[in-house]
């Protein structure tokens, strides 16, 4: 079983209703793999979602390892 540590801000942690959580992850699953299996049809928001792993920005296209810290970061506003 391979896992790693979602951590949510802003409007994900408001549509999960958690701040972080243990998922399991596919063997060769991306991060944006990932964030589209935990928030189906969020993509077609089009939102742009940034990705990091063990606290270091990253692209989408980054596979996952077993133990990984993974956030999700949504586009700030602010006024």
């Amino acid at each position: 079983m391979h896992t790693v540590t979602v951590h949510y801000f802003a409007v994900l942690r408001e549509k999960k209703g958690v701040d972080k959580e243990s998922v399991e992850f596919l063997e060769q699953e991306t991060v944006e793999e990932l964030f589209l299996r935990l928030f189906p049809g969020f993509g077609e928001e089009r939102i742009r979602v940034g990705f990091a792993i063990n606290q270091h920005h990253c692209p989408g296209a980054q596979a996952l390892m077993d133990g990984d810290e993974v956030a999700f970061i949504p586009p700030l506003g602010g006024g």
